[in-house]
């Protein structure tokens, strides 16, 4: 009796993960090497007689239109010596920061066996939000000044949309995001259904490289904007059907649903009460739903259009 009892209870457990996703996988043996490159350490301590040196060491820094005279300048800027000084104190000796790349860099390889680490190189960028993380194959570029807390006073002068996300926690998951650009070629379509699920694909990605963050950070959503978008999940859909949107070509669609904003568009009384990029949200869910019923590796999600993503994802919203 024991024995079917636990039968049962295998059975069961099995029937109601079989659509459950397991994308916290194990890495523990495979091998990166992580190189750590505090650039701005050694540059923020150079004198006359040391700029030549780092010059000659980091020489795609260094534009040679510009003189030593300007560089040495930009050393002593009082505003440039304050970020630096800020970045120090949030990431003295970045040891939490090297683990997580470290467990980042090992999932991209387990996805892709051809991923060779790039070096990293942490700068201070005088808060150039544009150039958050950039990522040239062998290298990788990380502007620290841009994550120091979204309450630091130097960042006053940024949309608190933006400025939200300015946290040491989202440092790693702006790595993985500027990797996973490099892993799938979007779509050339313009129907709104094929921007989503371009989105959906990466958000899909990204949360296979970092299956330890949470979901909410992955969008750059706080956690009260996720509850948001996961409680209201059928009305936004009811939404996007009602008004025929999922095969529309209007350009609007991708600035009202998709692009960076305070909130998204619907156009109806709850649009401030709306996280912004919304449609990037529901592109995931559909992904998540097609990769719960069907039996498809990540390389293949990522080259399967959007048509037969949605027809064969079994999306629908929860109420």
């Amino acid at each position: 009796m024991n024995k079917i009892l636990i039968l049962l209870l295998v059975l069961l457990i099995s029937f109601s993960c079989k659509n459950e996703i397991n994308t916290d996988v194990d890495v523990s043996n495979i091998a990166v090497n992580v190189e750590i490159d505090r650039f701005e350490q050694q540059f923020y301590t150079t004198t006359a007689a040391t700029l030549p040196k780092i010059k000659s060491e980091y020489p795609y820094l260094f534009p040679v239109y510009n003189t030593d005279s300007i560089w040495l300048q930009k050393i002593k800027d009082e505003d440039e010596i304050k970020l630096f000084n800020e970045t120090q104190k949030v990431f003295g000796d970045f040891k939490g920061e090297t683990l997580e790349i470290e467990d980042l860099f090992k999932h991209i390889k387990y996805y892709n066996k051809n991923f060779k680490a790039p070096k990293v190189i942490t700068l201070v960028t005088d808060l150039d939000y544009e150039s958050k993380v950039i990522y040239a194959d062998s290298l990788l570029f990380v502007a620290l000044d841009m994550y120091l807390g979204k309450k630091n006073p130097v960042y006053i002068d940024f949309p608190a949309y933006i400025s939200k996300n300015f946290e040491k926690k989202q440092l790693v998951v702006d790595i993985a995001t500027e990797i996973s650009k490099r892993n799938f070629n979007t779509t050339r379509k313009r129907q709104f259904l094929d921007v989503i699920i371009d989105e959906g694909k990466r958000m899909f990605l990204i949360e296979s490289y970092l299956p330890k963050q949470s979901k909410a950070s992955l969008l750059g959503y706080t956690s009260e904007e996720y509850e948001w978008a996961v409680s209201n999940e059928s009305q936004i859909w009811k939404y996007f059907i009602e008004n025929k949107l999922l095969y529309s070509s209007d350009t609007d669609l991708r600035t009202r649903f998709v692009d960076k904003a305070p909130f998204s568009k619907f156009f109806i009384d709850i649009d401030k009460e709306t996280p912004g990029s919304i449609g990037v949200w529901l592109g995931w869910q559909i992904v998540k739903s097609y990769m719960n019923n069907n039996n498809v590796t990540l390389q293949q999600l990522l080259q399967t259009n959007a048509d037969q993503i949605f027809n064969k994802s079994k999306y629908k919203p929860k109420k």
